[in-house]
């Protein structure tokens, strides 16, 4: 049977290689005369290094080096070491001086022939420190939390204000006011960051485990003072990023570096402890929501007051208000964040950044309300629902989250709950049933790709995207097949190399939304090209036919009031010299980012079970449905959503960054102490997609769904909670000890 173009859940392109063994991660790359480097890392939170003694580590038979602050190669482009209006631009601590920020932070790389010998030489290293003093971690000095410059989306304000917040709350006749508390989240992607970097000349190779290879090639030439052709970043497979590979970090630069310093090829791969900092994390955050209504659920006022915290070196902002200022018809509002700065390692993207803290706080505020009004959850939401964008003032391109709630409350069964708290049992377990909405915006940036179309029917595809692991590749081969009415077979990706056209990073569930819309508009204008070529040809049977009259099926062009009249892609192009037809385009935002708002929007519902003798919580039901454009591929789309919940269960229920409040360190820098959820944690997952037709969205008709399935889900599952014990907790995770108290 062939494969439908669009929509079907067709096999990722790379799955044979990834279950057969042979993709070839970053630290699978092998170069001749390659050394191994192991990173040492401080052991202080604050201070200066006052003396390295490597003579230890030097005696290792194999050891071949050790790069530090007191001999590491100066870098041309110091001055650019700097926070910038790029959320990706971030302070790197590649050793240019003695100084310590946090507890774990890279201050030396061993080098050796091999792994084992570069791991003992790095445990041989002895440091001795002048400490200062520490600076703590929230909640502490959150008297002294200052506004941020900026948030990571430039778009975005820091601080919002519409209407009369006091004059609002005034008016409520039921006034609500909370704080919720969420930890920091450490990145933990099943593959550790790690890369192999050589120079030849003044040329430099990167393989590397990231998210943005275009962007890593420009921060790392800036930051060594080179022209950006001089670097060439190749990044094949990623497993997994989720924020953390999105931006260039320390061991982008101390790879390189070192292979400069030894002069040799060298590969770095970071231990699973070395994540603990040096690679972000979701910063922790205190929110304070409120929210005033009239007896009848109609908001009147609504605040949302967030700090989080970043280093003392940084200036990242968690921006969890910024969903508050859209997704409800309030009159009155007001957002604001501040952050405090500690001794801690990097704050960063992390699925849905700012998103999933922020609808926490909204969500389950929400349902509080909802309480107290004694009102069904989600007739408050309905009752307040947006028709418009009422932060921007502007139209939504599309929104179809009525049907999302209505889809998921009857999929559900949303009916059959009691509306008691604490009213619904089986045996020794109480259930619960919860609600959330989820939400996100639609974030296109800009990228370039070039189409080739051959003359044997076949089309080839080049752009510097990579594959996070969501089925990029699979996706955009589908959507050009689409363009010519093709097999996906049919067309080839050249992709995962700066090589290739610039290309977005993949973050912000912007992929499909940029690079997908840049080979939609390339591959169009090819079409255009062989159109015109056929109308112009005297031997065709097109020939002085209408542009607008000759269409596509199959591969073959044809005229639209005689479909007998036509001819395939591939003779066209044979008869005229068999030349290929190619065209290179940049893609990007145009005027309908200032005429509407976009976003897709959707719906989670969640069932728990909980033991009331051990406070054991277990997801029993997760139900998503979602509205979010053009489904590309059902398969991967589902994949996307239903991790997405599994994020959501692991951040409501287990993850927590344990930091020594004497000593800044991390206690539970590993897999068995930092907790997440196992498949024997998960129960019942389901994801609907609600049809959406958008064509004013982007070219590719398109919306982000990487991060959707995690925002509403955390809120859902503590509202369920809240249900089946009648005890609202608004302090992550939600464990066993928290619900026995």
């Amino acid at each position: 049977m062939a494969k439908k173009l669009i929509g079907d859940p067709i096999d990722r392109i790379d799955g044979r290689e990834k279950v057969t063994g042979t993709a070839r991660y970053s630290a699978d790359i092998k170069r001749p005369d390659l050394v191994h480097g192991v990173l040492v890392m401080s052991t202080i939170a604050h201070g200066r290094i006052q003396q390295i003694d490597t003579s230890a580590t030097l005696n290792v038979p194999g050891v071949v080096g050790v790069m530090s602050h007191e001999n590491v190669p100066k870098i041309g482009g110091t001055e650019k070491n700097k926070n910038s209006a790029q959320a990706t631009d971030r302070v790197l601590h590649v050793f240019q001086d003695n100084q310590v920020h946090y507890n774990n932070q890279p201050i030396a790389v061993v080098l050796a022939e091999t792994f084992e010998a570069a791991t003992e030489g790095a445990e041989r290293v002895r440091i001795r420190y002048d400490v200062e003093t520490l600076k703590p971690e929230l909640p502490a000095n959150m008297d002294k939390a200052v506004k941020p410059e900026r948030l990571p989306r430039a778009d975005d304000q820091v601080d919002t204000q519409r209407g009369d917040m006091k004059a609002g709350m005034g008016e409520a006749t039921v006034r609500f006011e909370e704080t919720y508390r969420t930890p920091t989240q450490t990145h933990n992607a099943l593959e550790p960051h790690a890369l192999v970097s050589y120079w030849e000349g003044d040329k430099l190779t990167m393989y590397t485990a990231t998210q943005a290879v275009s962007s890593t090639q420009k921060r790392v030439a800036e930051l060594f003072g080179i022209p950006k052709e001089n670097v060439r970043v190749i990044c094949q497979y990623i497993g997994g990023g989720f924020g953390s590979k999105g931006t260039v970090f320390s061991q982008n630069m101390l790879g390189p570096l070192a292979a400069k310093f030894i002069k040799r090829p060298v590969k770095l791969v970071l231990k699973r402890e070395h994540m603990y900092g040096m690679v972000g994390s979701r910063s922790a955050t205190v929110q304070r929501f409120s929210l005033g209504a009239k007896a009848d659920g109609q908001f009147t006022a609504m605040g949302h007051y967030t700090i989080a915290q970043t280093g003392d070196f940084d200036d990242f902002a968690e921006p969890a208000g910024v969903i508050s200022r859209m997704l409800y018809a309030v009159p009155n509002q007001e957002t604001t964040h501040k952050v405090i700065r500690a001794n801690i390692g990097l704050t960063s993207p992390m699925r849905a950044p700012g998103e999933a803290p922020g609808v926490f706080a909204l969500e389950c505020g929400i349902d509080e309300l909802a309480a107290q009004l004694k009102m069904d959850p989600l007739a408050l939401r309905l009752k307040n629902y947006a028709e418009t964008d009422p932060h921007r003032n502007l139209p939504y391109t599309s929104k179809s989250l009525r049907a999302c709630y209505d889809r998921g409350a009857e999929q559900f069964g949303w009916s059959k709950r009691n509306a008691e708290p604490r009213s619904m049992r089986d045996g020794n377990h109480l259930i619960g049933m919860g609600m959330a909405t989820t939400v996100y915006p639609v974030n296109r940036g800009e990228s370039s790709a070039k189409v080739q179309l051959n003359a044997d029917g076949t089309v080839r595809v080049e752009t510097a995207t990579q594959d996070l692991g969501t089925g990029t590749f699979t996706i955009l081969t589908q959507l050009v097949a689409e363009v010519f009415d093709i097999s996906p077979d049919l067309v080839t990706l050249a992709a995962g190399d700066t090589r290739y056209p610039e290309a977005v990073g993949s973050g912000g569930s912007r992929t499909t939304v940029t690079t997908g819309s840049a080979v939609v508009q390339v591959a169009k204008e090819v079409l255009t090209k062989a159109k015109k070529m056929a109308l112009n040809d005297t031997k065709s049977p097109l020939y002085a036919t209408p542009e607008s009259e000759i269409m596509i099926e199959k591969g073959r062009l044809y005229r639209k009031s005689d479909a007998r009249k036509g001819e395939s892609l591939s003779s066209l192009l044979k008869r005229n010299g068999g030349k290929p037809l190619q065209e290179m385009q940049e893609s990007k935002a145009g005027a309908e980012k200032n005429k509407y708002s976009m976003y897709g929007f959707g719906t989670i519902f969640a069932e728990v079970r909980v033991d009331e003798a051990l406070g054991e919580v277990r997801v029993s039901r997760l139900l998503s449905v979602v509205s979010a454009g053009k489904i590309v591929n059902e398969k991967t789309a589902r994949s996307q959503l239903l991790g997405g919940m599994i994020w959501g269960v692991s951040m409501a229920l287990h993850e927590d960054t344990l930091r020594d409040p004497r000593t800044g360190r991390i206690m539970n820098p590993n897999l068995a102490e930092y907790h997440m959820p196992v498949n024997a944690d998960i129960g019942e997952l389901d994801n609907i997609f609600i049809a959406e037709e958008d064509e004013s969205v982007n070219p590719a008709g398109v919306k982000g769904i990487g991060e959707m399935g995690i925002v509403g889900s955390v809120s859902a599952i503590a509202n369920a909670i809240y249900h089946a014990t009648g005890k609202r907790h608004r302090d992550l995770p939600i464990t066993p000890d928290k619900l026995l108290v």
